[in-house]
């Protein structure tokens, strides 16, 4: 694995901690996004990851500081992969938008570049034509809060070179992250084809007015003995990221639930600012939401 150069494509939520904890362990990381106000955004929100990596890894200011140090931030998409070794893409959850990307990417990459998808339901199959790289192309997919859920699925598709895959399984373990090879593609992987089916069932729940979020959350809490339900792993998440995935189903299937919780997340949430816990309110508020109160499970 000879990967020093590393651009993260797209500046949200995990694009924003995939690009910080490569920084903070120890590789040179160039962060592109569409236009400056969307890296100003990007800037911010990874400055707001400091008291996590304090409090979770026990990390000093000095050495997170190191870290941030590490990154650039470009909106100029030729200029932010001239060195690269690696393109991480974390980019809106739309095939769409993926291939138009792709294509580009494919033209002002050098040709040792390789391209990784962090796709949460996508497969790289879909796009490894658009690349011009099909045997440099594959998905590498992280769980939130990447510094503590530190899983790393390096899914490859039939053309993937064997070389690139375990080049990239390196790399994840470089970063600090358990590598989890899956050796066939799998639409959401071995993570979100666990989680998905969970987050679904609870919109469902939601949209067809069963109960209400934190009856919904409770329930699971209680009888599990999970830590969050799915309301507040969603809130994790990123509420526009939900919105993208449930749209997407819509588009695909025709289901008319799927395109009323589409409905629901767009109207009642993303209008108003409630993008989840990154803005301080999704389905619930934050800092202190509901389901952290001492007696929420009673």
């Amino acid at each position: 694995m000879n990967f020093k150069h590393i651009t993260v494509a797209g500046s949200g939520v995990l694009g924003s901690q995939i690009a910080f904890q490569t920084a903070f362990k120890g590789f040179s990381v160039t962060v592109y996004d569409i236009n400056e106000e969307a890296l100003g955004k990007a800037k911010e929100r990874i400055s707001h990851l400091k008291p996590y990596y304090q409090k979770d890894l026990g990390v000093t200011d000095e050495s997170f500081d190191e870290g941030f140090k590490r990154l650039s931030f470009l909106s100029d998409l030729g200029e932010a992969v001239k060195d690269a070794d690696l393109v991480i893409e974390a980019i809106p959850e739309e095939a769409e938008i993926k291939t138009a990307f792709y294509q580009e990417l494919g033209k002002v990459a050098p040709e040792k570049t390789v391209f990784a998808t962090n796709s949460s339901t996508l497969l790289p199959s879909q796009f490894a034509e658009a690349t011009g790289r099909p045997e440099k192309f594959l998905a590498l997919h992280f769980a939130n809060e990447i510094w503590k859920n530190n899983t790393a699925e390096v899914m490859k598709h039939p053309g993937t070179d064997p070389a690139v895959f375990d080049s990239v399984i390196d790399f994840a373990k470089a970063i600090g992250m358990v590598a989890l090879p899956l050796q066939k593609e799998q639409p959401g992987y071995i993570l979100n084809s666990l989680l998905v089916p969970l987050l679904d069932a609870a919109e469902m729940l939601l949209v067809k007015e069963v109960a209400d979020v934190q009856t919904i959350d409770k329930t699971w809490m209680i009888a599990t003995g999970a830590p969050m339900g799915p309301f507040a792993i969603l809130d994790v998440v990123g509420i526009t990221t939900a919105y993208h995935i449930v749209k997407t189903k819509a588009e695909a299937t025709g289901q008319e639930e799927f395109a009323k919780l589409a409905d629901l997340l767009k109207t009642e949430y993303i209008d108003k600012g409630k993008l989840g816990r990154e803005t301080g309110e999704g389905f619930y508020k934050y800092p202190n939401p509901a389901f952290m109160e001492k007696d929420f499970l009673q």
